[in-house]
């Protein structure tokens, strides 16, 4: 979408940790106001192929912020083990009561420093999927709305 569709708007602040939720209004308008930032600021990597480069670094540096968390600050730690789902049969329990049976295998807690590092890397992972949004003229905010449609529509279904 081009930045002359969009309404302009001011900056927005990053939420501290705990703080409400954003409505659906203020989320689009957040959206909206992120992807115009992105399309303002993505000059050197503009071609589709940057972008797509870009996605698949940030990514690293996201999955890199997590292992230095675990193998350097030693704030968290991978437990990992095969998830309960497979001795679970659905005489059992209720697709609802499923939750508790599958775990995250992320021990502990993050710290400061590790928070504000993954926090950065994510920020940058969004960017770039937020400037592809913007190359093929697509609202991020839209693309976020149909994903949670689809999400509530499949249900159980999407099991992905």
């Amino acid at each position: 979408m081009s930045a002359d569709a969009r309404p302009i708007h001011g900056p927005e602040q990053s939420s501290p940790p705990g703080a409400p939720v954003p409505t659906h209004d203020s989320a689009a308008k957040l959206a909206d106001d992120f992807q115009q930032a992105v399309g303002e600021y993505l000059i050197r990597h503009r071609s589709v192929l940057d972008v797509l480069s870009k996605m698949q670094e940030a990514s690293a540096r996201v999955q890199r912020a997590v292992a230095k968390a675990v193998t350097v600050c030693g704030c968290i730690r991978i437990e990992a083990s095969r998830q309960a789902l497979s001795d679970v049969t659905s005489e059992d329990v209720s697709y609802a009561d499923l939750k508790q049976f599958v775990q995250s295998h992320v021990a502990g807690q993050l710290c400061h420093n590790c928070r504000d590092v993954i926090e950065v890397e994510l920020g940058q992972a969004y960017f770039y999927t937020t400037a592809l949004a913007e190359t093929f003229n697509m609202r991020a905010a839209d693309v976020l709305a149909k994903e949670k449609q689809r999400l509530e529509t499949l249900g159980v279904f999407n099991l992905t």
